[in-house]
C-alpha cells in the first residue's frame, strides 16, 4: 500500500454528519502501491445503502464520509506488481476494497464473507486512514478489488451491475438456480429488484414480481420483461400464486412481514434475502417446517462472481434502466431515492461533472 503522508488531494462530495446533506469535501489518496490501480471516476451509482450510511441510519456512519459503490473509472496509473490492468482500462470498483486473504472466505474466493472485510467507504484501512469512495474525481484500489468492465459496455451501464446486479446473481448462481426453466419470484421492484427481473428472465426463468401496490405493473411487464405481477394485499392472486415457485429474491429495504409470502415457495423453496434491515423479521416455525423451506441471506458477491456476472450481462444483452444525474444534482437524487422516486437506479455523470476542476 502506498503512503498517504505524500498522497495527492483529490475531491469528492461528502456527508459532514447524519442529515446525510453531501458537499464538495477535498481530502488525499495514497500514493500508488505496487499493486495498486488509480483511476479517474467516470459513473458510480447510487444505492440505497449510499442513503443508509450518509444519514447514520445503521449507528455506524463515520464523518466525513465520501459514499459510492458501484464505481467505474478509467485506469490511469498501475503499481509496479499490477497485472491484471494496463493504463487506460476500464474498471469497476464494488462494496469492498480489502480482506484478510487467510481466512476460509477468503481462500475459498469469497471474500465478500471474510470478518476483516474493508468496505469501499466508511471504513479504514489497515494503516489507519479512512476509506473513501465513489463520489469523487478519483479512486485508489488494491488491484484484486477492481474488475475489468466488457469491451462495449457503457460506463453508466456497468456501475449499477457493480452491487444491484452482483447482489442478484450471486444467490442465483450460489443455490443451483441459473438454470433455466425455474419460477422465481421478485420482492420490491428499486434498483436491486429490476436488475433481478432483468438477470433471471436472461437465465430462462418465469419471473413474478410481488409489489405492494399496482403503480409499476405496466413497467415490470412491458419493459422489465416480467411474466406477471403481483399486489401482496391481493389475498386472492397471493393464494393462486401458492406453492408455485422455486424461489423468492426480497429485495425491500424496510421492516415487512415475511408470512404472506412463505406459502409462494415449493417444497424446498428458498426465500433470500438482499435488503439491509435494522429491525428483526418474524415468522412461524411451521410455515418453513412444512415445506421444508429455507430463509436465507445473500451479500453482494465474489470478484469472481462480479466478472462472471459482467461476462453474462454483457452477452445477454442485460442492461440496466438507469437515470443519469450529475453531482451537484446528488442530494436531490438521494432525497428521491428515498422516496423510491427513480426508475429505476441513479447513475451519478462523475467525469462530465468535472470534479477537479
Amino acid at each position: 500500500m502506498g503512503s498517504q503522508e505524500s498522497g495527492r488531494i483529490i475531491t469528492g462530495w461528502a456527508a459532514k454528519d447524519s442529515s446525510g446533506h453531501l458537499s464538495p469535501y477535498s481530502y488525499s489518496l495514497r500514493e500508488t502501491g505496487a499493486e495498486d490501480v488509480y483511476i479517474k471516476v467516470l459513473s458510480c451509482g447510487i444505492c440505497h445503502t449510499d442513503l443508509h450510511q450518509a444519514k447514520n441510519d445503521l449507528g455506524m456512519s463515520r464523518y466525513p464520509m465520501v459514499p459510492g459503490h458501484e464505481v467505474v473509472g478509467e485506469v490511469v496509473e498501475v503499481g509496479s506488481n499490477v497485472s491484471k490492468f494496463k493504463v487506460g482500462d476500464r474498471v469497476g470498483v464494488g462494496v469492498i476494497v480489502g480482506c484478510c486473504r487467510n481466512c476460509h472466505p477468503c481462500k475459498s474466493e469469497e471474500e465478500q464473507y471474510c470478518n476483516k472485510k474493508i468496505w469501499s467507504y466508511n471504513d479504514v484501512y489497515s494503516d489507519g486512514n479512512p476509506t473513501q469512495g465513489g463520489f469523487a474525481s478519483n479512486m485508489i484500489v488494491d488491484q484484486k478489488f477492481a474488475v475489468k468492465i466488457p469491451d462495449g459496455m457503457e460506463p453508466e451501464q456497468a456501475a449499477p451491475l457493480l452491487c444491484a446486479g452482483l447482489t442478484v446473481y450471486s444467490p442465483l448462481k450460489h443455490f443451483g438456480l441459473n438454470k433455466s426453466g425455474l419460477r422465481g419470484g421478485i420482492m420490491g421492484l428499486g434498483g436491486v429488484g429490476h436488475m433481478g427481473v432483468k438477470i433471471a428472465k436472461a437465465m430462462g426463468h418465469h419471473v413474478t414480481v410481488i409489489s405492494s401496490s399496482e403503480k409499476k405493473k405496466r413497467e415490470a411487464l412491458d419493459h422489465l420483461g416480467a411474466d406477471e405481477y403481483v399486489v401482496s394485499s391481493n389475498a386472492e392472486k397471493m393464494q393462486e400464486l401458492g406453492d408455485s415457485l422455486d424461489y423468492i429474491i426480497d429485495t425491500v429495504p424496510v421492516f415487512h412481514p415475511l408470512e404472506p409470502y412463505l406459502p409462494l415457495l415449493k417444497l424446498n423453496g428458498k426465500l433470500i434475502l438482499n435488503g439491509v434491515i435494522s429491525t428483526p423479521l418474524t415468522f412461524l416455525t411451521p410455515m418453513v417446517m412444512l415445506g421444508r423451506k429455507s430463509i436465507t441471506g445473500s451479500f453482494i458477491g465474489s470478484m469472481k462472481e462480479a466478472e462472471e456476472m459482467l461476462q453474462f450481462c454483457q452477452e445477454k444483452g442485460v442492461k440496466s434502466q438507469i437515470e443519469i444525474v450529475k453531482m451537484d444534482y446528488i442530494n436531490q437524487a438521494m432525497e428521491r431515492l428515498e422516496k423510491n422516486d427513480v426508475r429505476y437506479r441513479f447513475v451519478v455523470d462523475v467525469a462530465g461533472s468535472k470534479l477537479d476542476q
